[in-house]
């Protein structure tokens, strides 16, 4: 079957106008993963929805496709973000095959590499401002007022709109919603945005029920976890590292109409699982989206995972968008003599 992209794969179920550009990077279509060991080892049947797969590396290509189609439609003269990174490649990539300027602002020093790198080789203007990720969003939404420009951040409709295919997805290749869907939550969109889609499929007699939605944070940047807003976040998990989440409101009422909960885990659980899903299963995600596989794994040791239900585990972005958090943590390589008796013996099993 050939990958199409959202807008033309959910044509009937998007906002999409005879004046809309089918815009299209082939984004959407990742693969649900069974995690076999992992699944084992918890006593669930675990799935992994891997959109560390889309083109650049991140879910926000779902709805960052959408978003730059109806700016365009709407005759917007540039796009504009706010980013920890991987908004700012999607919004560079998605503003270069539309072929309009993409102006990215950064919160400088706390970006990973790989984003950045990504953000700038797809041509984005790159500005880096002095101060976090929220105060980047305030200018990027006082420059999309005063500028004319389409702000593509997760406050603009079309985004989330478009991340909904992401539960669609799910639904179509299982025939069924999961018991559980488990995710990391940073500017809180996409918790939001799968909730919507959930609902969507019930309400046209796609599915019957909603799966619980789990939300995951981590320790030092949890607002939803702990109830107030945190002016400064810390954690490893560079695309969760946000205090004051714009979509909040959305992301509380999607974790209570699904009965479902709001997580945080340490960067040491992080990292921790992050390779056991790297060793156990052949899968390579960036920190913040391995926060879901912690929790999993902390509520099991506390006995709070019912067993054998199914979870599908949403992995947001490739562990190449972030490689400098983990190279500390792993052993070097083994260097050896260049003769075969060197080489025989280190292949001793």
């Amino acid at each position: 079957m050939t990958r199409k992209g959202i807008l033309a794969t959910y044509e009937k179920f998007l906002p999409l106008t005879e004046k809309t550009p089918r815009l299209s990077l082939c984004e959407g279509d990742t693969p649900l993963l069974s995690l076999r060991h992992l699944g084992t080892e918890l006593g669930i049947d675990l799935l992994a929805k891997y959109d560390g797969l889309n083109p650049t590396g991140s879910f926000k290509d779902r709805g960052m496709v959408l978003a730059v189609a109806k700016a365009l439609e709407e005759g917007a003269r540039a796009i504009v973000c706010a980013s920890t990174g991987n908004t700012s490649a999607s919004a560079a990539a998605y503003g270069a095959a539309a072929g309009i300027p993409c102006f990215v602002l950064l919160p400088a020093g706390q970006v990973a590499a790989g984003k950045l790198a990504q953000a700038l080789l797809y041509g984005a203007r790159v500005l880096a401002v002095r101060g976090n990720f929220d105060r980047a969003l305030e200018l990027a939404r006082l420059a999309a007022g005063e500028r004319e420009m389409a702000l593509v951040n997760s406050l603009n409709p079309y985004r989330l709109f478009g991340q909904r295919s992401g539960a669609w997805e799910i639904c179509d290749e299982l025939c069924s919603p999961p018991d559980w869907l488990i995710l990391p939550v940073g500017n809180a969109g996409n918790i939001s945005a799968y909730c919507a889609g959930f609902e969507f499929y019930r309400e046209i007699g796609r599915i019957d029920k909603l799966p619980r939605l789990f939300g995951v944070q981590a320790d030092g940047a949890a607002p939803l976890v702990r109830g107030f807003e945190i002016d400064t976040p810390e954690t490893l998990a560079t695309a969760i590292r946000i205090g004051r989440p714009v979509s909040a409101d959305k992301a509380r009422r999607a974790v209570e109409v699904t009965k479902g909960q709001f997580l945080s885990v340490t960067d040491d659980e992080i990292l921790d699982a992050q390779r056991a899903l790297a060793s156990g299963e052949g899968v390579f995600a960036e920190p913040a989206s391995c926060a879901p596989l912690a929790a999993l794994r902390k509520l099991k040791a506390q006995g709070k995972l019912p067993e054998g239900i199914r979870v599908v585990m949403v992995l947001t972005g490739n562990g190449l968008k972030d490689p400098d958090a983990v190279i500390h943590r792993i052993p070097l390589p083994e260097e050896i003599d260049g003769t075969w008796e060197a080489l025989s013996a280190a292949l001793e099993l």
